[in-house]
């Protein structure tokens, strides 16, 4: 019988990372290339982008998720520079505010345009590289498009979307060797950093309480090196190749996923 595959070493995987300036991205455009992958990332912020890759050992190149033109033309950068391409993990997104009695024409469209079109964009844009050779895509969806999240209208919509056009490229795209999978993290990032920072002692004790009470391990949201990064390796890692269409929590077990 033959042994499992290796599902903590990444070594010769040709990924991208998109969203790779800040957060998970940032996490992964780091912690990647320390497991033998091959990485280029992509971010809009591109002075912080590029720094971030450079100092990881990554390539890096500018780009919008929100428009084609850009999305194309790095994604085609991307894989010139990788000499083709294995992974794509999309974590660029926004989550902004947003009351669903309330919630703004422009900003629907704004967080429609970054999260749910820069997924098709860029899902797409890797479908042309790997149609020929198969590969993994990883999109990040939330918990908030699978049960909803109060305040945040748009950013719920816009996750769902995700969710659901994930199964069905998992189902197109099988024929052609390519996985498709989505992760629901609930993970500590700078940006939540900055939530707790503008809330008041007595709001933030009561966020905290709320999140004890909700996340059934340890209480609090997840690290990104110790929490994250093994998962999304394995889900890079080829011993991944035989799953699709799933949304995978990394929560804690926040959301459990029937």
């Amino acid at each position: 019988m033959a042994l499992p595959t290796d599902t903590s070493r990444l070594d010769g995987r040709r990924v991208i990372i998109t969203g790779g300036a800040s957060g998970m991205g940032e996490g992964l455009v780091k912690a990647f290339p320390q497991l033998g992958a091959r990485v280029v990332s992509l971010d809009l912020t591109e002075g912080t982008g590029r720094q971030i890759a450079e100092a990881s050992g990554a390539g890096f190149v500018a780009a919008d998720v929100s428009d084609p033109d850009s999305v194309d033309a790095a994604m085609d950068a991307a894989v010139q520079q990788l000499g083709g391409l294995d992974v794509l993990v999309h974590a660029a997104g926004i989550a902004p505010s947003s009351p669903a009695e309330s919630t703004s024409i422009a900003l629907w469209t704004r967080v429609m345009t970054i999260n749910a079109l820069g997924t098709l964009l860029t899902n797409q844009a890797a479908f042309r590289h790997m149609r020929s050779t198969g590969g993994q895509i990883i999109n990040f969806a939330s918990a908030a498009g699978v049960v909803g999240l109060p305040n945040k209208s748009a950013y719920a919509a816009s996750k769902g979307a995700v969710v659901a056009f994930t199964r069905t490229a998992a189902a197109e795209w099988a024929r052609y060797g390519i996985t498709v999978n989505a992760i629901a993290p609930a993970i500590w990032t700078p940006m939540y950093d900055k939530t707790r920072s503008e809330m008041s002692p007595e709001q933030l004790a009561a966020h905290d309480a709320m999140m004890s009470a909700a996340v059934p391990i340890g209480g609090k949201l997840g690290d990104i090196e110790t929490d994250f990064v093994p998962v999304l390796a394995f889900y890079a890692s080829t011993g991944a190749k035989f799953m699709t269409g799933q949304t995978v929590s990394v929560d804690g077990g926040t959301l459990m996923v029937r």
